[in-house]
């Protein structure tokens, strides 16, 4: 992934105000996976006169345009990350909300032989796990 979202939509015909300039650099910038409310809060540092309604709006359009993903971690909250982010999968701690993203090659083959072996060949998938940290002795 090499262009930011900005550029991806201007590509897609996406016509880029400043505000939803303001608002795809937010994302590009985002290190976790923001909600619509998180969203606002970083985006309207940099402009006061953006709306909830234009980032709701604005991430509709993104997530339709394919640019945004949506992942549900179970908290009632729609968040957002970027549809052209590398390949990962999710570790959601239960008691902080904290998201760790990781990759693991094991498991990557492991789903590879599981749909070959049911007669498939994987086109995509995502794995959530939810867990607590283990007690430290």
């Amino acid at each position: 992934m090499s262009d930011t979202i900005a550029e991806r939509c201007t590509a897609k015909g996406l016509r880029m105000t400043g505000q939803r300039r303001t608002i795809a650099d937010v994302l590009d910038e985002a290190t976790d996976h923001p909600d619509v409310e998180e969203l606002y809060a970083r985006a309207s540092d940099r402009d006061p006169n953006i709306s909830i309604a234009t980032v709701y709006r604005t991430v509709k359009l993104f997530e339709e345009a394919g640019i945004l993903e949506r992942v549900d971690f179970g908290d009632g909250r729609a968040r957002y990350e970027d549809a052209e982010r590398d390949h990962h999968d999710h570790l959601i701690d239960l008691n902080s909300g904290e998201v760790i993203e990781f990759c693991d090659p094991e498991i990557e083959a492991l789903q590879e032989r599981i749909a070959e072996k049911l007669g498939y060949r994987l086109k995509g998938h995502r794995m959530e796990l939810y867990g607590v940290p283990l007690k430290k002795p």
